[in-house]
């Protein structure tokens, strides 16, 4: 086939990975990928903003957007997380909706779905951890709206079918990005996130979510090494001492658990030191919010 037969065939553009929390939408993305890109917890709301991930087929170009849950709150940050799902959603070429048939098809399903149809996108009904047994979903009937079946990022159960759906929904297009982009995101925003996923793991409780990470040093300029400072943010001085822990003990661990998942990220040896500060702010202000990366 001629280059010009080619761009005429290839197609390209986005779909966005839509549902509530703990659907797996991240832990799908990583899949399809083929690395780790996106953080992953059990705890709901770990995704705080929109994620690109850039998957390139032979004859198509798939720009993954791995998005927040959608769920019900009024503070700046719910605000924010549930504006980044509005925007993927009525900004892509494809909606998935991703279904947890322990869970089943939730009103925050009709709430994307109704922004989807409103644009006139094509969307695709997905159930997630097919793996594991759930009850039958009860998928409603909607204009461009199919449903493809079940997948599993554990197992790669139904992920070809589900390539292949959005691949015939994309928009003929040559690729929107080169082959060796994986991401918008800028290393420093990867490795905080990375930070952060490691607080999730180590932190109980409520306090994850009382919990920001900021990257203030990401320095290449030595060969062979990375070097990061990064903040963990907390609103008062109780959770502080709780997230440095006895001696320092729990701000290390969250260290020891991050530095071998950022090395795996960039490919050299990293440095890695943090601290913890309070900052009441980062919370309630949308600007702070910005600053910090979430959408």
């Amino acid at each position: 086939m001629t280059e010009a037969g080619a761009e005429q065939t290839h197609r390209a553009g986005f779909a966005a990975l839509l549902g509530p929390p703990n659907a797996g939408k991240s832990t799908l993305l990583n899949h399809v990928l083929g690395q780790k890109l996106a953080i992953t917890s059990p705890k709901p709301q770990t995704t705080r903003s929109r994620l690109l991930g850039i998957q390139n087929l032979p004859a198509a170009q798939i720009v993954w957007v791995d998005t927040p849950g959608r769920h019900i709150g009024t503070r700046p940050l719910n605000r924010a997380l549930n504006d980044a799902v509005e925007t993927a959603a009525r900004d892509c070429d494809v909606g998935v909706l991703l279904v947890d048939p322990a869970e089943g098809w939730l009103p925050v399903h009709d709430e994307v779905l109704a922004i989807l149809e409103a644009r006139g996108k094509p969307s695709i009904g997905v159930a997630t951890k097919a793996d594991r047994r759930g009850a039958a979903i009860r998928w409603p009937k909607a204009p461009g709206f199919d449903v493809i079946g079940a997948v599993s990022a554990r197992s790669g159960e139904g992920v070809d079918g589900l390539l292949e759906a959005v691949c015939a929904r994309l928009p003929k297009s040559p690729p929107l990005y080169p082959d060796d982009v994986l991401t918008d995101r800028p290393l420093r925003f990867l490795a905080a996130e990375l930070v952060r996923e490691a607080a999730f793991a180590e932190l109980t409780q409520e306090l994850p979510y009382c919990v920001a990470v900021e990257v203030v040093r990401y320095d290449e300029s030595k060969p062979g090494r990375v070097h990061i400072e990064a903040n963990l943010l907390v609103l008062r001085d109780s959770q502080k001492r709780i997230v440095v822990g006895r001696g320092g003990e729990v701000v290390k661990k969250i260290g020891m658990k991050a530095r071998p998942q950022i090395e795996e990220l960039v490919g050299l040896p990293v440095g890695l030191k943090l601290f913890v500060k309070i900052d009441p702010d980062w919370l309630r202000k949308p600007r702070r919010l910005e600053g910090l990366g979430y959408d």
